[in-house]
């Protein structure tokens, strides 16, 4: 072998020898285990979608003011039997303060136990909606607030018989006085309707799903972020927007398959316009949790059917039972109840031998 040989045939030697001491003293550490599935991280939320929504107004301001005198009478009227013609039905009977807003009735007793034809909705919140009853009969809340009392089915009094008891009451005579000065004779129904609206503008409830659209991503839970994406994926947004997540139009119930009740016909006894046929105006969602039975029958007792229903005929969609609830766990994150210091009403003035009797016929 040539010298040249015996160097080469040496380097191949020490090159082979290094190369295997390299592969023992450096070999590459073992793969590490896949990560689990449940640890990846999630994709973040993207508030966006909730562009068709709104926190709600820390007011809801009307025409006439809303002094501190006139809430506190608004709050005394709303909660008194004797605005009623047998002394046994008030505001609070079928809006009760302490439970939402609502009665928990498919349709609220009144006078002589009478049932109306339509779901007392919740009060709370009611201020903001563009119009006041099912049918929109009514502009505001002082309007709204004088109608149950004529209401032959609901409270069953007049205008009179309401004048006549306020002011057999010395407390009363004052109350108006206050809430509405320099005028010669305050005790009137339209003063009832301004003062009970009065105190209405003031039970507005922002719920967590308004601290998580003023910037608070801890407010509400995934599964209600979920629920809330899938509610405007659904198309739910078409109707339900705005801070309200609804009462802001009417809107025609089955829109694209017929509804199982057509016997009451909407705005339609109203107007007399066809095209106002099986039309009522859209409830909020604010409180919905909390505020069934549903619809303007009351026929609906739970909200998950409420919402299957809604899917049904308004969007021609079939949901799954999972979409189903995935929807209602974000509708909790809208329940907050009537502000504390308005859920109990003050001491009302007593009676005196001038106040009209209860009269149950």
């Amino acid at each position: 072998m040539t010298r040249i040989a015996r160097l080469a045939s040496s380097a191949l030697a020490a090159t082979l020898a290094l190369a295997c001491r390299d592969s023992r003293d450096s070999a590459p550490p073992a793969p590490a285990p896949p990560v689990a599935a449940s640890a990846a991280p999630r994709p973040a939320f993207d508030p966006s979608v909730l562009g068709a929504l709104a926190p709600l107004p820390k007011s809801a301001d009307g025409a006439s003011p809303a002094s501190a005198e006139r809430v506190l009478l608004g709050r005394m009227l709303y909660a008194d039997l004797r605005l009623s013609k047998n002394h046994d039905v008030s505001c609070d009977s079928c809006h009760k303060l302490g439970a939402f807003g609502v009665d928990g009735e498919p349709t609220s007793v009144g006078h002589k136990k009478q049932r109306g034809g339509r779901n007392a909705p919740t009060v709370l919140n009611a201020a903001l909606h563009f119009r006041q009853f099912w049918d929109g009969r009514a502009v505001d809340v002082e309007e709204q607030a004088t109608g149950p009392i004529q209401n032959p089915i609901e409270m069953a009094s007049s205008e009179r018989r309401a004048v006549a008891v306020l002011a057999s009451m010395p407390e009363y005579v004052a109350a108006f006085e206050r809430a509405f000065p320099g005028e010669k004779a305050p005790i009137t129904l339209k003063n009832v309707g301004v003062a009970i609206g009065a105190f209405e503008r003031k039970l507005l409830t922002p719920s967590r799903f308004d601290r998580y659209l003023a910037g608070d991503r801890s407010a509400m839970t995934e599964a209600e972020l979920a629920g809330a994406a899938l509610f405007v994926r659904t198309g739910c947004t078409v109707c339900h927007a705005g801070p309200l997540l609804g009462g802001q139009s009417y809107q025609k119930v089955g829109a694209v398959t017929p509804w199982p009740n057509q016997k009451d016909q909407g705005v339609f006894e109203l107007t007399k316009a066809d095209a106002d046929r099986l039309k009522f105006k859209v409830p909020s969602l604010r409180n919905v949790e909390k505020t069934g039975p549903y619809f303007h029958d009351g026929a609906t007792a739970k909200l998950g059917d409420a919402v299957r229903l809604m899917a049904r005929h308004q969007l021609g969609r079939e949901l799954h039972d999972s979409e189903i609830d995935s929807i209602v766990t974000f509708l909790g994150a809208l329940t907050a109840p009537t502000p504390a210091d308005l859920a109990t009403p003050p001491a009302l003035p007593k009676s005196t031998p001038k106040t009209p009797k209860p009269d149950p016929t």
